[in-house]
Protein backbone atom coordinates (compact mmCIF):
# COMPACT_ATOMS: atom_id res chain seq x y z
CA UNK A 1 0.00 0.00 0.00
CA UNK A 2 1.57 3.35 -0.91
CA UNK A 3 -0.02 6.31 0.96
CA UNK A 4 -0.30 9.35 -0.88
CA UNK A 5 -1.71 13.11 -0.26
CA UNK A 6 -5.00 12.02 -1.70
CA UNK A 7 -5.28 9.18 0.75
CA UNK A 8 -4.09 11.80 4.00
CA UNK A 9 -7.08 13.90 2.56
CA UNK A 10 -9.25 11.61 2.78
CA UNK A 11 -8.83 10.28 6.51
CA UNK A 12 -8.83 13.70 7.33
CA UNK A 13 -11.91 15.22 5.86
CA UNK A 14 -13.78 11.88 6.65
CA UNK A 15 -12.50 12.13 10.30
CA UNK A 16 -13.96 15.24 10.55
CA UNK A 17 -17.20 14.33 8.97
CA UNK A 18 -17.39 11.77 11.01
CA UNK A 19 -16.72 13.43 14.68
CA UNK A 20 -19.16 16.14 13.22
CA UNK A 21 -22.06 13.92 13.08
CA UNK A 22 -21.02 11.82 16.02
CA UNK A 23 -21.96 15.03 18.33
CA UNK A 24 -25.69 15.06 17.62
CA UNK A 25 -25.50 11.47 17.26
CA UNK A 26 -24.73 11.09 21.30
CA UNK A 27 -28.00 12.93 22.05
CA UNK A 28 -29.92 11.22 19.62
CA UNK A 29 -29.11 8.25 21.15
CA UNK A 30 -28.79 9.05 25.07
CA UNK A 31 -32.94 9.90 24.01
CA UNK A 32 -33.59 6.98 22.16
CA UNK A 33 -34.18 8.83 18.55
CA UNK A 34 -31.74 7.13 16.90
CA UNK A 35 -34.40 6.05 14.30
CA UNK A 36 -35.89 9.46 14.40
CA UNK A 37 -32.85 10.66 13.11
CA UNK A 38 -32.29 8.32 10.48
CA UNK A 39 -35.57 9.34 9.66
CA UNK A 40 -34.18 13.03 9.27
CA UNK A 41 -31.42 11.86 7.57
CA UNK A 42 -33.54 10.13 4.96
CA UNK A 43 -36.49 12.90 4.19
CA UNK A 44 -34.42 15.72 3.79
CA UNK A 45 -33.56 14.60 0.13
CA UNK A 46 -36.84 16.04 -0.91
CA UNK A 47 -36.52 19.19 0.25
CA UNK A 48 -32.75 19.67 -1.15
CA UNK A 49 -34.10 19.07 -4.50
CA UNK A 50 -36.81 20.98 -4.26
CA UNK A 51 -34.10 23.77 -3.28
CA UNK A 52 -32.08 23.11 -6.45
CA UNK A 53 -35.27 22.95 -8.81
CA UNK A 54 -36.06 26.90 -7.18
CA UNK A 55 -32.95 28.21 -7.26
CA UNK A 56 -31.32 26.45 -9.73
CA UNK A 57 -28.23 26.42 -8.27
CA UNK A 58 -25.93 24.30 -6.00
CA UNK A 59 -26.30 27.59 -3.28
CA UNK A 60 -25.54 25.93 0.45
CA UNK A 61 -27.98 28.60 2.19
CA UNK A 62 -30.81 27.66 -0.03
CA UNK A 63 -30.14 23.67 -0.13
CA UNK A 64 -29.82 24.20 3.85
CA UNK A 65 -33.26 25.72 4.18
CA UNK A 66 -34.54 22.97 1.56
CA UNK A 67 -32.92 20.44 4.17
CA UNK A 68 -34.39 22.09 7.52
CA UNK A 69 -38.02 22.79 5.79
CA UNK A 70 -38.09 19.14 4.97
CA UNK A 71 -36.95 17.94 8.63
CA UNK A 72 -39.89 19.95 10.21
CA UNK A 73 -42.21 18.51 7.83
CA UNK A 74 -41.15 15.17 8.99
CA UNK A 75 -41.39 16.00 12.54
CA UNK A 76 -44.90 17.37 11.79
CA UNK A 77 -46.21 14.84 9.92
CA UNK A 78 -44.70 11.90 12.20
CA UNK A 79 -46.40 13.35 15.10
CA UNK A 80 -49.85 13.88 12.77
CA UNK A 81 -49.82 10.18 11.66
CA UNK A 82 -49.17 9.61 15.08
CA UNK A 83 -51.84 11.28 17.09
CA UNK A 84 -54.73 11.10 14.54
CA UNK A 85 -53.87 7.60 13.35
CA UNK A 86 -52.82 6.16 16.97
CA UNK A 87 -50.36 4.45 15.22
CA UNK A 88 -47.16 3.61 17.13
CA UNK A 89 -44.85 6.41 16.99
CA UNK A 90 -41.76 4.58 15.40
CA UNK A 91 -44.17 3.21 12.68
CA UNK A 92 -45.53 6.29 12.10
CA UNK A 93 -42.19 7.37 11.45
CA UNK A 94 -41.43 4.92 8.98
CA UNK A 95 -44.41 5.91 7.08
CA UNK A 96 -43.39 9.47 6.80
CA UNK A 97 -39.56 8.98 6.10
CA UNK A 98 -39.51 5.97 4.15
CA UNK A 99 -42.30 8.06 1.36
CA UNK A 100 -40.64 11.21 1.57
CA UNK A 101 -36.83 9.60 0.47
CA UNK A 102 -38.55 7.71 -1.82
CA UNK A 103 -40.12 11.39 -3.13
CA UNK A 104 -36.90 12.83 -3.12
CA UNK A 105 -35.63 10.03 -5.70
CA UNK A 106 -37.88 10.19 -7.96
CA UNK A 107 -37.30 13.83 -8.20
CA UNK A 108 -33.99 12.79 -8.82
CA UNK A 109 -34.57 11.10 -11.52
CA UNK A 110 -37.33 13.36 -13.13
CA UNK A 111 -35.54 16.39 -12.73
CA UNK A 112 -32.03 15.30 -13.46
CA UNK A 113 -31.49 17.22 -16.57
CA UNK A 114 -31.93 20.22 -13.57
CA UNK A 115 -30.61 19.06 -10.33
CA UNK A 116 -27.13 17.60 -11.23
CA UNK A 117 -26.83 15.06 -9.02
CA UNK A 118 -26.24 11.55 -9.15
CA UNK A 119 -28.34 9.47 -6.92
CA UNK A 120 -24.95 7.14 -6.02
CA UNK A 121 -23.66 10.34 -4.92
CA UNK A 122 -26.48 11.14 -2.57
CA UNK A 123 -26.98 7.36 -1.48
CA UNK A 124 -23.38 6.41 -0.92
CA UNK A 125 -20.68 9.43 -1.03
CA UNK A 126 -18.13 10.41 -3.51
CA UNK A 127 -15.17 10.54 -0.54
CA UNK A 128 -12.65 10.02 -2.99
CA UNK A 129 -13.58 11.92 -5.84
CA UNK A 130 -14.25 15.33 -3.58
CA UNK A 131 -11.35 15.69 -2.73
CA UNK A 132 -9.16 14.51 -5.67
CA UNK A 133 -9.04 17.70 -7.71
CA UNK A 134 -8.65 20.29 -4.77
CA UNK A 135 -5.28 18.33 -3.68
CA UNK A 136 -4.07 17.66 -7.44
CA UNK A 137 -3.86 21.52 -7.42
CA UNK A 138 -3.21 21.93 -4.07
CA UNK A 139 -5.85 23.72 -2.44
CA UNK A 140 -7.87 22.44 0.47
CA UNK A 141 -11.10 20.83 -0.46
CA UNK A 142 -14.66 22.15 0.03
CA UNK A 143 -15.72 19.29 1.75
CA UNK A 144 -13.08 19.55 4.33
CA UNK A 145 -14.34 23.12 4.72
CA UNK A 146 -17.73 22.08 4.98
CA UNK A 147 -16.83 19.74 7.65
CA UNK A 148 -14.81 21.76 9.58
CA UNK A 149 -17.76 24.78 9.58
CA UNK A 150 -20.15 21.40 10.56
CA UNK A 151 -17.93 20.43 13.56
CA UNK A 152 -17.05 24.17 14.56
CA UNK A 153 -20.95 24.33 14.60
CA UNK A 154 -22.28 21.29 16.36
CA UNK A 155 -18.87 21.71 19.18
CA UNK A 156 -20.18 25.32 19.43
CA UNK A 157 -24.34 24.33 20.06
CA UNK A 158 -23.20 21.52 22.26
CA UNK A 159 -20.89 23.41 24.62
CA UNK A 160 -23.85 26.42 24.52
CA UNK A 161 -26.48 24.38 24.98
CA UNK A 162 -25.24 20.91 27.13
CA UNK A 163 -26.91 22.05 30.19
CA UNK A 164 -30.42 22.07 28.62
CA UNK A 165 -29.61 19.10 26.15
CA UNK A 166 -28.45 17.32 29.60
CA UNK A 167 -31.56 17.46 31.15
CA UNK A 168 -33.72 17.23 28.29
CA UNK A 169 -32.55 13.68 26.92
CA UNK A 170 -32.32 12.38 30.62
CA UNK A 171 -35.66 13.86 31.82
CA UNK A 172 -37.60 15.74 29.73
CA UNK A 173 -40.48 15.84 32.19
CA UNK A 174 -37.97 17.85 34.43
CA UNK A 175 -37.28 19.84 31.69
CA UNK A 176 -40.70 20.96 30.89
CA UNK A 177 -40.95 21.29 34.69
CA UNK A 178 -38.34 24.07 34.48
CA UNK A 179 -39.63 25.73 30.98
CA UNK A 180 -36.47 24.37 28.96
CA UNK A 181 -39.16 23.26 26.61
CA UNK A 182 -38.15 19.92 25.34
CA UNK A 183 -40.55 19.90 22.33
CA UNK A 184 -38.22 23.17 21.29
CA UNK A 185 -35.31 21.39 22.02
CA UNK A 186 -36.03 18.40 20.38
CA UNK A 187 -37.14 20.39 17.15
CA UNK A 188 -33.76 22.34 17.34
CA UNK A 189 -32.27 18.81 17.24
CA UNK A 190 -33.45 17.84 13.94
CA UNK A 191 -32.77 20.64 12.40
CA UNK A 192 -28.98 20.32 13.66
CA UNK A 193 -29.30 16.36 12.57
CA UNK A 194 -30.42 17.58 8.66
CA UNK A 195 -28.01 20.25 8.54
CA UNK A 196 -25.06 17.88 9.26
CA UNK A 197 -26.60 15.42 6.69
CA UNK A 198 -26.79 18.16 4.36
CA UNK A 199 -23.08 19.07 4.94
CA UNK A 200 -21.61 15.38 4.61
CA UNK A 201 -24.48 14.02 1.75
CA UNK A 202 -21.27 14.73 -0.45
CA UNK A 203 -18.75 12.59 1.91
CA UNK A 204 -20.61 9.77 3.24
CA UNK A 205 -24.18 10.00 1.28
CA UNK A 206 -27.69 9.96 2.40
CA UNK A 207 -27.57 6.09 3.89
CA UNK A 208 -24.29 5.54 5.68
CA UNK A 209 -24.40 9.10 7.31
CA UNK A 210 -26.66 7.59 9.77
CA UNK A 211 -23.67 5.06 10.80
CA UNK A 212 -21.45 8.45 11.26
CA UNK A 213 -23.86 9.49 13.70
CA UNK A 214 -24.85 6.55 15.17
CA UNK A 215 -21.82 4.14 15.46
CA UNK A 216 -19.32 6.59 17.26
CA UNK A 217 -22.47 7.30 20.09
CA UNK A 218 -23.42 3.74 20.51
CA UNK A 219 -19.23 2.42 21.47
CA UNK A 220 -18.61 5.29 23.78
CA UNK A 221 -22.02 4.75 25.46
CA UNK A 222 -20.01 1.36 26.48
CA UNK A 223 -16.94 2.81 27.32
CA UNK A 224 -18.23 5.82 30.04
CA UNK A 225 -21.89 6.75 31.67
CA UNK A 226 -20.05 10.63 31.85
CA UNK A 227 -21.87 12.94 28.95
CA UNK A 228 -18.91 15.07 28.82
CA UNK A 229 -15.90 12.46 28.45
CA UNK A 230 -18.82 10.43 25.83
CA UNK A 231 -18.61 13.27 23.63
CA UNK A 232 -15.21 13.58 23.56
CA UNK A 233 -14.73 9.53 23.01
CA UNK A 234 -17.72 9.43 20.51
CA UNK A 235 -15.71 11.99 18.42
CA UNK A 236 -12.11 9.68 19.23
CA UNK A 237 -14.12 6.67 17.50
CA UNK A 238 -15.32 8.81 14.75
CA UNK A 239 -11.53 9.88 13.57
CA UNK A 240 -10.39 6.14 14.49
CA UNK A 241 -13.18 5.01 12.06
CA UNK A 242 -12.04 7.31 9.26
CA UNK A 243 -8.31 6.14 9.70
CA UNK A 244 -8.87 2.21 10.20
CA UNK A 245 -12.26 2.93 7.30
CA UNK A 246 -9.36 4.18 4.69
CA UNK A 247 -7.23 1.14 5.42
CA UNK A 248 -9.60 -1.24 5.07
CA UNK A 249 -11.08 -0.07 1.74
CA UNK A 250 -7.42 -0.12 0.10
CA UNK A 251 -6.01 -2.82 1.75
CA UNK A 252 -8.76 -5.62 2.03
CA UNK A 253 -10.23 -5.89 -1.34
CA UNK A 254 -6.81 -5.80 -3.06
CA UNK A 255 -5.94 -9.27 0.01
CA UNK A 256 -9.04 -10.72 -0.99
CA UNK A 257 -8.69 -10.46 -4.67
CA UNK A 258 -4.73 -11.84 -4.54
CA UNK A 259 -6.57 -14.51 -2.05
CA UNK A 260 -9.14 -15.78 -4.54
CA UNK A 261 -8.30 -15.14 -7.89
CA UNK A 262 -4.42 -14.70 -7.94
CA UNK A 263 -4.62 -11.12 -9.64
CA UNK A 264 -2.81 -8.36 -7.77
CA UNK A 265 -4.36 -5.38 -8.66
CA UNK A 266 -8.03 -3.86 -8.05
CA UNK A 267 -8.57 -0.46 -7.22
CA UNK A 268 -9.96 0.46 -3.62
CA UNK A 269 -13.75 -0.02 -2.34
CA UNK A 270 -15.90 2.84 -1.35
CA UNK A 271 -14.60 5.01 1.74
CA UNK A 272 -17.61 5.57 3.33
CA UNK A 273 -18.71 1.73 3.26
CA UNK A 274 -15.07 1.05 4.80
CA UNK A 275 -15.71 4.05 7.51
CA UNK A 276 -19.05 2.34 8.02
CA UNK A 277 -17.54 -1.42 8.38
CA UNK A 278 -14.92 0.10 11.18
CA UNK A 279 -17.58 1.47 12.89
CA UNK A 280 -19.14 -1.15 13.20
CA UNK A 281 -15.91 -3.57 14.41
CA UNK A 282 -15.25 -1.10 16.60
CA UNK A 283 -18.70 -1.46 18.36
CA UNK A 284 -18.72 -4.84 18.12
CA UNK A 285 -15.27 -4.60 19.93
CA UNK A 286 -16.25 -2.35 22.53
CA UNK A 287 -19.55 -4.85 23.03
CA UNK A 288 -17.29 -7.40 23.92
CA UNK A 289 -14.48 -6.08 26.15
CA UNK A 290 -15.19 -2.61 27.18
CA UNK A 291 -13.72 -2.60 31.18
CA UNK A 292 -17.58 -1.23 32.33
CA UNK A 293 -20.56 -2.96 29.62
CA UNK A 294 -18.10 -5.45 28.15
CA UNK A 295 -19.64 -9.03 27.57
CA UNK A 296 -16.74 -11.01 28.15
CA UNK A 297 -15.19 -9.13 31.17
CA UNK A 298 -18.83 -8.79 32.09
CA UNK A 299 -18.41 -13.07 31.87
CA UNK A 300 -15.14 -13.01 33.58
CA UNK A 301 -16.01 -11.01 36.73
CA UNK A 302 -19.16 -13.04 37.19
CA UNK A 303 -16.95 -16.25 37.02
CA UNK A 304 -14.97 -15.17 39.17
CA UNK A 305 -17.39 -14.13 41.85
CA UNK A 306 -19.05 -17.69 41.36
CA UNK A 307 -15.86 -19.20 41.88
CA UNK A 308 -15.33 -17.29 45.02
CA UNK A 309 -18.61 -17.74 46.60
CA UNK A 310 -17.96 -21.51 46.62
CA UNK A 311 -14.44 -21.53 47.94
CA UNK A 312 -14.24 -23.69 51.18
CA UNK A 313 -13.44 -22.13 53.79
CA UNK A 314 -10.22 -22.82 56.13
CA UNK A 315 -10.87 -23.74 59.53
CA UNK A 316 -8.26 -23.44 62.08
CA UNK A 317 -6.80 -26.80 63.25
Amino acid sequence: MEWTAIDTWIVITGALVSMACAIPGVFLFLSKQSMFGHGIVHSVLPGLIIAFLITNSRDVGAVLMGAVIAAVLTGVLTQLVHKTGQVEEGASLGVVFTAMFATGLLLIRFAVDKVHLDPDCVLFGILETAVVDAVLFGEIPDVTKNAVLMLILNGLLAALFLKELRIATFDPGLANALGLRPKLMNYGMMISTAVTAVLAFESVGSILVIAMMIGPAATAYLLTNRLTVMIGAAMLVAALTALTGQIFSVVVPAFMLNTFTELDSIGATNVAGGMSVMSGLLFLLALLFSPQKGILIRRAARRKLHASSHTEPVHPQ
